[in-house]
């Protein structure tokens, strides 16, 4: 054998071989090389573990935390047990390298911050004792890869909900702990009343699967939670120009409205597509007044570019070729989400351009189609073309620019405004 490669296997020997921690007992037991460091009151994890260990005990002691790479000197681990220290915290990269990890307790802990994306390396685990900790929530894919995890549990915890399908990849998943959680019984928790109920998953102590908000919900175990009104978001966008006067230029107001509905309340959101580039807010941004609320991003007038209200409308108070773009209202609930968008253009009429547009839709508008207001706000007058056609008076008759005065199917003079799938701001000549 080459002296190197010899060199080389007695490292590796010596790696295997090393002696025990000081503070800790090591040696085989039915096949498992098992290093035993229970009851220590140790305050970190020590080091100098030998390479080939399997079982590492360290419940009972006094651990903080547990660090980045706290594991890295035993990637061979099958069975870890932490269970009865004060850990508080697990950071990224403590658990990631434990590949071949069958069963890990970190119960009777203090975890508020747990590094949830080491559980994707571990996909060997049959065993998850998280109980008596402090949390508080758990990501939608947090057991994505687990596809071999038996039991699991999450009793006696801060959870207040559980995202939908949280569970799904546990595919092997037969005993399941999630009692005595002060879960918040509201729409997004529904799903977990129906799954629980038709599960073949042992969920034992159902009775303290319960609810602890609302507080006319209070003590109501899961499985008999009452039909509660629950919907998903529905949106609907309408438009309305300025009206302020007559004739239509860069800088005039534009204004659009996002009709949300669902149960529970949707939260909305605002998503634009500028020249400039993508604009996002989480409305409101600005108080009934216009002014900035407090939180949101500062402007130097006291007054954003894009003024998004409670109320759902959105207001844009100088609009120009710098806010043409694509407007998107989104609204989300524990039960799903909706999404509304307006391609909004701004352009000047050509030479016999307003005639082209006029002759395109006047037979729509003689059948009663294409001028359409209702309070003061646009809406599509038909599924087959999904077009708006707003008119002002040519003569430039201010009282002739205030919407909310047309009749359904009347045909206005003076084109002046297209609101379809592609909203055109067009200048007519008055």
């Amino acid at each position: 054998m080459m002296p190197g490669l010899r060199l080389l296997c007695w490292a590796l020997l010596l790696g295997l071989v090393r002696g025990c921690p000081e503070p800790c007992d090591c040696g085989e037991k039915y096949g498992f090389q098992i290093a035993d460091c229970a009851y220590r009151d140790l305050e970190a994890v020590p080091p100098g573990f030998p390479a080939n260990v399997t079982t590492l005990s360290l419940s009972a002691n006094r651990l903080p935390g547990l660090p980045e790479d706290a594991f890295g000197e035993v990637p061979l681990l099958q069975s870890l047990w932490l269970a009865h220290n004060e850990i508080r915290k697990v950071a990224i990269g403590a658990l990631a390298p434990l590949g071949h990890l069958k069963s890990l307790d970190l119960s009777h802990n203090l975890i508020s911050d747990f590094a949830w994306s080491d559980l994707h390396n571990l996909s060997a685990l049959q065993l998850l004792k998280m109980d008596s900790n402090e949390l508080t929530f758990i990501p939608r894919d947090a057991f994505r890869s687990l596809h071999a995890l038996r039991s699991l549990q999450l009793n006696h915890n801060r959870l207040h909900t559980l995202a939908e399908g949280t569970f799904a990849p546990l595919t092997a998943l037969s005993h399941l702990q999630i009692n005595d959680n002060p879960f918040d019984c509201n729409c997004g928790l529904v799903w977990l009343k129906t799954w629980a109920l038709a599960t073949a998953v042992s969920i034992p102590e159902q009775d303290n699967v319960a609810c602890t908000s609302p507080h006319v919900l209070k003590g109501t175990p899961l499985s008999r939670l009452p039909p509660l009104p629950c919907s998903a978001p529905s949106v609907q966008l309408s438009y309305q120009p300025s009206q302020d006067g007559a004739e239509l230029r860069p800088g005039f107001v534009l204004a659009l409205h996002c009709d949300v509905d669902g149960q529970p309340a949707p939260q909305l959101h605002w998503h634009i597509q500028t020249p400039g580039g993508t604009v996002e807010i989480a409305s409101p941004n600005v108080g009934a007044d216009g002014h900035v609320l407090p939180g949101a991003p500062a402007v130097s007038s006291g007054r954003p570019r894009f003024q998004a209200f409670a109320n759902g409308s959105l207001l844009i108070p100088d609009f120009g070729k710098l806010e043409e773009g694509t407007y998107s209202c989104l609204a989300t609930n524990e039960l799903g989400g909706a999404e509304s968008s307006v391609n909004v253009a701004l352009a000047t009429t050509g030479e016999g351009g307003e005639d082209a547009l006029g002759r395109r839709f006047h037979g729509k508008a003689v059948e009663g189609k294409g001028c359409y207001t209702v309070d003061n706000e646009v809406q599509p007058s038909g599924p087959e073309d999904n077009v708006v056609i707003i008119y002002l008076s040519r003569a430039g008759n201010p009282e002739a620019a205030v919407l909310g005065k047309g009749v359904a199917g009347q045909w206005c003079p003076g084109l002046v405004l297209v609101l379809a799938q592609s909203l055109l701001l067009l200048s007519a000549p008055f």
